[in-house]
């Protein structure tokens, strides 16, 4: 059962009869218990009166995906089997981070009909958001108290990475264009392929000129290139324990995702064969065999539900992961987080199995946006330790880039809004170079 705002005032509306009653020679304390049980009559009253709140049924309409940062729109249909009008106020159970508003909304719902409320969530987290209950509180006919239940029924929304590095795509697709001869620049070198003729335009590199077909056509001809296409891209995402820590408002792991996704848009636009794996001991996601269009939608379906897990990462495991899927000439992607050496050593060890004449090894970590600043402050000397730990971190960030590139495999750390951009434009680059 429960109460509602108007016991208050029937409570103290007591004091009219009692004062009343006393004036007139009665004892107060007889007025008062009176009174107390006459209140708690009503009450009981209301609460038997009350519907039960199992004569309500609900029907959900709920979208199955959400991007992370975009507005959900639910319906809840409460639809009454009674024969009875039910005045009810109701709750779905969302968990805190779907940012549902909170509101209770009153219902008069007649016998046999049914009222749709709509609640709008703001997802605030990725991964799968859930309501288990609907709380529902039926009130009495006097409106003094009433009956209180929660009814299980389960739903779920996943909500998606947000990809907010889609907006580096459009100007690397562009340049990808301009490398694939879609533009007057074209590009010749090491693993290109031969692609059409045109006519020479100012500025195009003379060795490209074609000199027999510009013989037979009387005017200068060039021979355009455009990069191979069909090669392998495998991402490896560590969903290890550094994986876990925070940089600025999300994980590392978060900022892995919006480069992959990156990496991965542009690489099927270029023809090429995507493979993403999220591994620590296990693997969380696998995403393979699935290119163009349905590439994007699998894979932030597939890494939503992906969280951080408490472990150190299985480097023999995960590296295995990518000499499987890679094929010659490929590219392997690791992100991960390798900052200090003494944490380092085992993916190192294991980082040398990997590189070959025709594989490319890029290693992707997120740092701190402020670590920079960090190392240059000053002031009180707790700053002063601060900056100190800072710069402490950042040499031996490049002792691990170093010992990255001795293995044979190359280092790019940045910041989450800059590592996606950043890892596409080496991509980029190994197109232009013919290594991939």
């Amino acid at each position: 059962m429960f109460l509602t705002g108007r016991f208050p005032l029937l409570v103290a509306l007591g004091a009219v009869p009692i004062v009343a009653l006393s004036a007139a020679g009665f004892d107060a304390w007889l007025v008062l218990v009176g009174w107390v049980l006459l209140v708690a009559l009503v009450c009981t009253f209301d609460v038997l009166a009350a519907p039960a709140p199992d004569a309500l049924r609900f029907s959900r309409a709920v979208p199955q995906r959400v991007r992370l940062g975009d507005d959900a729109v639910t319906r809840l249909q409460v639809i009454n089997d009674s024969d009875r009008t039910v005045r009810a106020r109701i709750r779905d159970g969302w968990q805190p981070t779907a940012g549902a508003d909170g509101s209770r909304p009153r219902l008069t719902i007649p016998p046999r009909e049914s009222r749709t409320v709509r609640i709008d969530l703001q997802p605030r987290r990725r991964g799968e958001l859930r309501s288990e209950f609907i709380a529902v509180r039926t009130l009495g006919p006097l409106g003094f108290a009433g009956r209180s239940r929660a009814l299980e029924t389960s739903t779920a929304i996943r909500v998606l990475p947000p990809f907010r590095a889609r907006r580096h795509l459009a100007s690397r697709v562009q340049r990808l264009r301009e490398l694939d001869g879609a533009t007057s620049l074209q590009v010749r070198g090491q693993g290109t392929e031969f692609d059409s003729l045109r006519e020479y335009v100012r500025g195009d590199d003379v060795r490209s000129i074609d000199w027999r077909a510009t013989a037979r056509a009387s005017t200068t001809m060039l021979r355009t290139w455009r990069p191979e296409r069909d090669r392998h891209v495998v991402i490896i995402i560590d969903t290890g324990r550094t994986a876990a820590a925070r940089v600025g408002d999300e994980t590392r792991l978060d900022a892995t995702f919006e480069a992959a996704l990156l990496l991965a848009a542009l690489a099927t636009r270029a023809g090429d064969h995507v493979h993403v794996v999220a591994y620590d001991r296990l693997v969380r996601a696998r995403v393979t065999g699935v290119d163009g269009a349905r590439l994007l939608p699998a894979m932030v379906d597939a890494l939503a539900p992906v969280e951080a897990q408490m472990i150190d990462t299985d480097w023999d495991g995960a590296l295995a992961e990518a000499r499987r899927l890679a094929r010659r000439p490929s590219l392997v992607v690791i992100l991960t987080a390798q900052e200090a050496l003494s944490s380092s050593r085992d993916f190192l060890a294991r980082l040398t199995r990997i590189p070959d004449a025709a594989t490319t090894v890029l290693v992707g970590t997120v740092t701190d946006a402020g670590l920079a600043e960090a190392a240059r402050a000053g002031g009180s000397i707790t700053d002063y330790y601060r900056a100190a730990a800072a710069e402490a971190t950042r040499h031996d960030a490049e002792l691990v880039a170093s010992a990255i590139s001795r293995a044979g495999a190359e280092a790019i750390a940045d910041t989450p809004e800059d590592l996606p951009p950043r890892i596409a434009d080496r991509y980029l680059a190994l197109k232009k170079a013919g290594r991939l």
